[in-house]
């Protein structure tokens, strides 16, 4: 167990500097509530309709389909829903696709709207590589747009089983991705593999290495190969206020895999390859997550060892590593790794 109180640990071997600042853990952070008045909110919130580009439904559930969710994205520019009072979930027979000459793309259900991915298939891709959704640059792994937003969303289901990569809930290559007040629970991707991973969330490429940004969000339930909330390679995060419970890596061999493995099974919640990468969370909570090799919460290796992992007022407790950690419920390779007002046991 490690909590706040200033210790200092030196990794033999890989040259890792820890550092914990005195301070006792932080308390969980209440999510806020959902404000009226904001895009996507209730229907007989006129701002809803004043605010968006496009508005998905009519004031019913029924009115606010698959293909509607498909077509508004394509499209791209804000989008709210007016799917009626209460919760409503749509569930997606296609994934949608964001176009490369969107600028932004900004999906917000207001707290009430899910989409779900069926248990068979993706529900969100944004890729600036992909010629399919039109190339727009001569560097497309490292472009300003599109900026893609979700707000307010739940995801369910989702199934990157049979897409490569991984991402079951959202993938996304190159732009911009922002996550806010939003929940992922029950996201599948493939089950073995090395580098492979994100049940929920598969990022690549973020323009000019600038991080990806999640607040006040939610990961539950999520299995893949690795980390099965949150895995990229080549990117940075910084996560505050959210909440990673029983998410699993159930790959087998680690990464790169041990000879006669499929490989896999490391970072239960959260899974980071590259080289210049960085990881803050602030003011989370990491329980009951698990991997099968290692980092059980987190998995972090940068391979020039340039990389930073930076935990404050957070508690990360109750995630085995089966196979190998660093810390508890971490297995960390980088540059200098702070915890300050956390609990890591």
């Amino acid at each position: 167990m490690i909590r706040a109180g200033a210790l200092a640990a030196t990794l033999l071997g890989l040259g890792v500097v820890a550092v914990v600042a005195s301070g006792a853990p932080a308390a969980a952070v209440a999510h806020p509530s959902y404000r009226s008045g904001a895009i996507g909110s209730a229907p007989h919130d006129g701002s809803v309709r004043a605010e968006a580009d496009t508005v998905i439904g009519d004031g019913t559930p029924g009115s606010c389909t698959s293909g509607k969710v498909v077509r508004a994205v394509a499209k791209g520019g804000r989008i709210a829903f007016d799917c009626g009072p209460g919760p409503v979930t749509i569930v997606m027979r296609k994934t949608a696709k964001v176009v490369n000459t969107s600028a932004k793309v900004v999906l917000d259900g207001g707290g009430t709207v899910t989409l779900s991915g069926e248990g068979r298939r993706r529900i969100l891709y944004m890729n600036t590589c992909d010629r399919a959704q039109v190339w727009t640059t001569s560097h497309c792994d490292d472009q300003a747009s599109p900026r893609l937003v979700v707000r307010r969303m739940r995801f369910a289901d989702g199934d990157a089983s049979r897409e490569d990569e991984g991402g079951g809930a959202i993938f996304a290559r190159g732009g911009r991705l922002t996550i806010l007040d939003s929940t992922f629970t029950g996201n599948r991707c493939v089950r073995t593999g090395p580098d492979v991973g994100g049940a929920a969330v598969r990022v690549f490429d973020q323009f000019r290495d600038r991080p990806v940004v999640v607040k006040r969000s939610t990961f539950t339930g999520g299995r893949c190969s690795n980390g099965s909330a949150l895995s990229s390679i080549g990117v940075s995060w910084r996560i505050s206020d959210s909440t990673f419970t029983g998410n699993a890596a159930i790959g087998r061999g680690a990464n790169p895999s041990r000879p006669g493995s499929p490989g896999g099974g490391s970072g239960g919640a959260i899974y980071m390859d590259g080289n210049d990468i960085h990881l803050t969370l602030t003011g989370s909570t990491l329980t009951g997550n698990r991997a099968r090799e290692g980092g059980g919460a987190i998995f972090f290796v940068s391979n020039d060892r340039t990389g930073t992992l930076t935990i404050e007022g957070s508690e990360l407790s109750d995630n085995p590593s089966d196979g190998f950690e660093t810390f508890p419920g971490i297995f960390f390779l980088g540059a200098d790794h702070t915890f300050t007002d956390s609990t890591v046991e």
